[in-house]
This record gives structure tokens, sequence and C-alpha cells, in this order.
């Protein structure tokens, strides 16, 4: 059994009955983390506070019923954080690596997380127009993500993307892809400020309803 950071106080307010799934989630990532590369090695004394809830916190701006897919889902963030704490949500992630993916497998299995499937492919590999939120955490700057994430959108659809101090300059880089992928608008939203002392920034991007150029 890995030594990790204690649980923070803010995690049973997060994720309130769920919070048992949180824990083994958290010894998972912990005991797994060096064979599988996935976390850094100074992580583990952040692993609620950086990635657990920090992820966890974007569930606020998912609904019940949508359909969320997670692109380059590698340790589960965010994807599987928000799965739990958005239970009646439904989460796709979407890994390359096999190692990874059959990981995060083994993860919905042991947990039991009846709202989460995995599928290892590429993003690009993935039927398109299925999706109301395509989530991404630490995977690619924001318009080469949204050339990757928005063909599997809904119209109507949004992109949360986990950024932070540069989701400004991010979203000024990626105005240029603005007609061409039929994005309505940007918004950097904060999340879980009433939860933790550093919140999570998340840049969303919504696309126009119609579908329609």
């Amino acid at each position: 059994m890995k030594h990790f950071e204690a649980e923070p106080e803010a995690a049973e307010a997060i994720f309130g009955s769920q919070i048992e799934l949180a824990r083994g989630y958290a010894q998972k990532l912990a005991n797994d983390s060096d064979e599988l590369g996935l976390l850094g090695p100074r992580e583990l004394d952040k692993i609620w506070s950086r990635h657990i809830l920090n992820s966890a916190v974007v569930a606020e701006m998912v609904s019940e019923g949508e359909l969320v897919a997670d692109v380059g889902s590698g340790a589960g963030l965010p994807g599987i954080p928000m799965a739990i704490a958005a239970p009646e949500t439904d989460f796709v992630l979407i890994e390359p690596m096999d190692r990874r993916a059959s990981w995060l497998q083994e993860v919905v299995q042991e947990l039991g997380l009846e709202n989460v499937e995995v599928v290892r492919a590429r993003a690009e590999d993935i039927e398109g127009g299925q999706f109301d939120v395509v989530t991404a955490r630490a995977v690619a700057a924001l318009d080469k993500l949204l050339r990757l994430c928005v063909p599997l959108l809904k119209p109507g659809g949004r992109v949360i993307a986990l950024k932070g101090s540069k989701a400004a300059e991010e979203i000024e880089a990626a105005k240029k892809l603005q007609k061409k992928l039929k994005i309505s608008g940007f918004e950097i939203v904060i999340c879980g400020e009433k939860f933790l002392a550093e919140p999570t920034s998340v840049v969303k991007t919504k696309l126009d309803s119609s579908g329609e150029k």
C-alpha cells in the first residue's frame, strides 16, 4: 500500500455518498502509478488536491443524462472523479495506449462504475456527433484539442478543457478556428470555489446548436 496525500476534508463534501469509490480510486491510482507512469513520482503527495478533487469539481458542469467523452483519459483524469461525483451522467473514457486502457477497465470493474465505459482508441477514430460534452486534461493546447474534440460533439455540444493560468492566451490562439469548427463562444469557468483553496479553471467551448454553417 503506497503512502499518499491524506484525504482533505473537502472530499466528502464533493463526493457525498460516493466517497468510498473515490477512496478506492485514490488507492489504486497511488499503487499503480509508478509501474504505469500514470502520475509523476512527486504527485502522490498531491493526489487528492491536485488530481482527484481538481477533476471531480468539474462535474458541476455536466447534467444528468448527458453523454460525456473524456479524451486522452490516461489515469482517468478528469473522467473517473467526474463520473464518481456525477453518477447520473454517462462517461466514455477514450485512451489510445493499451496498458492504460486496460488499467482504466480494471478500475471501472473493481469500483463497479456502471456509468463508465472504456474505449481503447484515438479520438480521431471514434464515431463523431454522438457526445453532449467532451472533457480533456493535459492533452494539448486548446486549438489542437478543439480539432480533436469538436468532431465528436452533437450540435450545441461543448468542450470542457481543464486549463491553468494560460487559458486566456489559449482562447485567443483558438479563435481562428471559430468559424471553421462552428464554435459559438468561449468562456473561462472556475469550478469548485466553495470547496477548494485552489479551484479548477476550465475553458468551456460551445458549438452552434444548429449544426449549420
